[in-house]
């Protein structure tokens, strides 16, 4: 089983739909590729600022333990359990970075996949949610979209 949580930006859309395409499933959960390199699991999922931090201060920390006496294996140990923390903690930054940038958290959703998450989710916010937009075209209505407006180039046709 896996655990999302869901978000919504500060000034979402008024319309359900629009509202819908605009949330964002964080898993919850470590991260193998922030594990193995966290510059690409960064990269990932867009968090640039950290993963440009983690290089600066990876390189000073590494730097500055060897400067002191520290052994190179040392040192490879240190950076390998930096890495396993940061793998299960990249949720969580993604979930601060969306917080900072004003996205509210709506709620948390378990399911096997992101898709059954996303359906067990929309399933419960979707009825509470407004419809605005609503679809007039001739299409929706059942009609032939070449016979509604200025009519049949050639006429009526039966």
């Amino acid at each position: 089983m896996v655990t999302f949580t869901v978000h919504e930006p500060s000034n979402p859309e008024a319309d359900r739909l629009d509202r819908a395409d605009e949330l964002q499933f964080v898993k919850d959960g470590f991260s193998w590729m922030t594990a193995l390199c966290p510059p690409l699991g960064y990269a990932a999922n867009s968090l640039w600022l950290p993963a440009l931090a983690y290089l600066v201060l990876l390189s000073a920390a590494v730097a500055g333990f060897v400067a002191l006496g520290g052994s190179e294996a040392l040192a490879g140990i240190f950076v390998l359990a930096l890495n396993v923390y940061l793998g299960f903690e990249l949720s969580s930054l993604k979930r601060w970075s969306l917080d900072n940038s004003g996205w509210s958290l709506l709620g948390t959703v378990t399911g096997r996949s992101l898709a059954e998450c996303e359906r067990r989710f929309f399933e419960s916010w979707l009825p509470a949610q407004p419809i605005i937009k609503t679809t007039t075209t001739s299409a929706a209505a059942g009609q032939d979209p070449r016979r509604a407006g200025s009519g049949w180039p050639f006429g009526t046709k039966a």
